[in-house]
């Protein structure tokens, strides 16, 4: 299944990409929840720079020259944008959730960012005319299934003490990033590309900062979506900032 690209479409939906993106610096499984620990090449961190950033409208980026993007998507591709723009939505709404629940600045400041998360994936589905999944959905409602389930059961998880809310976070960041890893592998389309690593970035800060709240509370939190190797390496580090690809 191909999806053609517009030249109008393209300048209309890269403004709303870009400028999400500018805000913030798995496999589709049927049980996202059991995907097996994997091994991601850390990405380093020591040398904390500027915030996200799409380059200025003269700039010689391929973002500003809608000649550039590939005029069609896989069906792989297609699936993958498909996946990451509910898993997106469902952390937000999980977020919201639990920060109504347990009054804790840190899921009001993540919900936050996640809104950043679904507009620029919003903005890669608008771009190639792609149905948004998520459209019309009241908060904790989801057209996958398998989302639908994970959702349902985090929620019910989370809402049985404020330390298992904070370990329901790591746990989403978690899932998130092995899936980005895995759909990022999947594309050779640069504007993709760039939006997965700047989510996946944003995912390894939501990460360091859960785990420093559980810390703070006297909780170590052990991963269960990434090896433990990978999982040290990101929360060891400092929060990254920085350019999106």
């Amino acid at each position: 299944m191909n999806r053609t690209l517009t030249p109008r479409r393209a300048n209309r939906a890269l403004a709303l990409t870009a400028s999400a993106l500018l805000v913030f610096g798995a496999s589709c499984t049927d049980d996202p929840a059991s995907v097996e620990p994997t091994t991601i090449e850390p990405t380093a961190s020591d040398e904390p720079a500027e915030p996200a950033s799409i380059p200025a409208p003269n700039s010689t980026s391929t973002w500003t020259d809608p000649a550039s993007i590939s005029s069609s998507l896989t069906d792989e591709e297609i699936a993958g944008l498909m996946w990451m723009r509910e898993e997106e939505q469902l952390a937000h709404d999980v977020y919201v959730v639990l920060g109504e629940l347990w009054n804790l600045r840190i899921f009001d400041n993540i919900s936050s960012a996640e809104t950043t998360h679904i507009e620029a994936v919003s903005g890669l589905l608008d771009v190639y005319g792609l149905d948004d999944p998520a459209a019309g959905n009241e908060t904790g409602t989801f057209t996958d299934p398998a989302l639908q389930r994970l959702y349902d059961q985090l929620v019910e998880d989370g809402s049985r003490s404020l330390e298992a809310a904070l370990e329901v976070g790591a746990l989403i960041e978690e899932l998130d990033i092995v899936d980005l890893v895995v759909r990022a592998a999947a594309t050779d389309n640069p504007e993709i590309s760039a939006v997965y690593a700047n989510l996946e970035r944003g995912s390894r800060n939501h990460l360091r900062a859960f785990v420093s709240q559980l810390d703070s509370r006297g909780v170590t939190y052990t991963p269960t979506q990434l090896d433990p190797a990978t999982f040290d390496a990101i929360v060891s580090s400092d929060t990254e900032r920085g350019s999106g690809s």
